[in-house]
């Protein structure tokens, strides 16, 4: 959480931190900004101080809805500089040379956001060579914001449970559109006959999700058959939507103006489903309540992966514990934090590096799922949890697990 961040900063010697970029893409920045409806600029905060926001002038109005000190690059003048120096690497040079003078920015400063990985190269290198009294510090790994980000207050909470009563509409939506269909040989049709489409339905998701007032940035999967069985697969829009078949629908929608996101998944067959997919689905949704029933604070986020591998192994499926290369069965991490992107800390992999404990605050995903792609099938239930200040574990996610529709 945010009230964290100056114990983070103090923990990598970090006298001051800087959060820049654009807006879009670039969770860290918006994070920063408390959600201001910007196109971007520089947050600086000094450790034990408040951050101060340096936007275009242009901008001013809605960054002070961020509720941080505004200075609008005016103060420097910034368009002065553009006419001034030769280079554009000059004019960034010179605005952070201004920006700390004014701000009392010295020792260790880390550098945060989105950027080329070219650009920020130079630049990092000259502010480090030519600005006196400043070491530039950065982080490969988990940085401070990414540390912070991944827990969340109970208003961040709420806010992510609310785009996911609004993702759980959406399916709801969805399924009621494929019920309005009529079947020709097994074949969803339309009113004229014509055969219904996984490109047609991609398209009405993406009016339910206009309708709802979401975005949907990353895109979502909307998959049947073999292509179910691939775990990123989206959906082949030429596809027939067939009775019997799995379909998976994941739907990770955010907030609109790049806010919180939500991520949930689950697996329908129309009208009945083969006894060799209801056993499957028996299987994961086991595997399923069992991790429901296990996730707790001071506990490695990889001893759920490990858990998951144990039991599903147990009903006879392949997983990546015993066959890394495995296309079948269990082939992915358990899950992943969500907040401002779709995918952030906390992570669930099985991996010596992986030494994260959950904690309160943490939101992320719990989504297992077996894959049969030559078989013909996939499947994936996911929900999304949070834990609270007093280490309860509460599911966000209020869809049915239901597999046959």
């Amino acid at each position: 959480m945010k009230q964290d961040l100056d114990r983070l900063m103090s923990d990598r010697g970090l006298d001051a931190l800087v959060v820049s970029g654009d807006a879009l893409g670039n969770p860290s920045f918006v994070y920063m900004v408390n959600g201001a409806s910007v196109g971007g600029g520089w947050v600086i905060q000094k450790r034990g101080e408040q951050p101060v926001f340096v936007c275009s002038p242009i901008e001013r109005e809605e960054a002070a809805a961020s509720g941080l000190t505004v200075v609008p690059t005016s103060h420097f003048h910034y368009v002065e500089l553009t006419l001034e120096k030769a280079s554009r690497l000059e004019v960034g040079v010179e605005l952070y040379r201004r920006i700390f003078a004014e701000l009392g920015v010295s020792g260790r400063v880390g550098f945060y956001g989105m950027a080329d990985p070219g650009a920020a190269w130079l630049l990092l290198n000259a502010l480090n060579e030519q600005i006196d009294g400043i070491e530039v510090y950065g982080d490969y790994d988990q940085t401070p914001i990414d540390l912070a980000r991944a827990t969340k207050d109970a208003a961040e909470a709420e806010r992510i449970r609310q785009v996911g009563h609004r993702a759980s509409a959406v399916l709801g939506e969805t399924l009621e559109f494929l019920k309005s269909h009529g079947v020709k040989d097994g074949v969803l049709v339309q009113a004229d006959g014509s055969p219904l489409t996984v490109g047609r339905v991609h398209r009405q998701i993406g009016r339910f999700f206009s309708e709802q007032r979401l975005e949907a940035p990353e895109g979502f999967i909307f998959a049947n058959g073999r292509d179910a069985g691939v775990p990123h697969n989206t959906g082949d829009p030429q596809a027939l939507i067939r009775q019997g078949e799995t379909i998976i629908f994941d739907c990770y929608p955010c907030e609109a103006g790049a806010g919180y996101y939500f991520d949930i998944t689950r697996t329908f067959c129309l009208g009945y489903a083969p006894p060799e997919v209801e056993a499957a689905y028996q299987d994961l949704l086991d595997c399923h309540d069992m991790l429901l029933a296990a996730f707790q604070v001071g506990t490695g986020t990889r001893h759920y992966q490990q858990l998951t591998c144990e039991f599903l192994e147990s009903r006879g499926h392949p997983t990546i514990a015993s066959d890394p290369q495995t296309v079948e069965g269990y082939v992915h991490s358990l899950g992943h934090g969500i907040g401002l992107a779709v995918h952030e800390q906390p992570y669930f992999n099985d991996g010596p590096a992986n030494t994260t404990v959950l904690q309160p605050g943490h939101v992320f995903t719990c989504e297992p799922g077996l894959y049969y792609p030559d078989q013909g099938f996939g499947l994936r239930i996911e929900d999304v949890l949070w834990i609270d200040p007093q280490g309860s574990v509460h599911n966000l996610s209020d869809f049915p697990r239901e597999l046959v529709v």
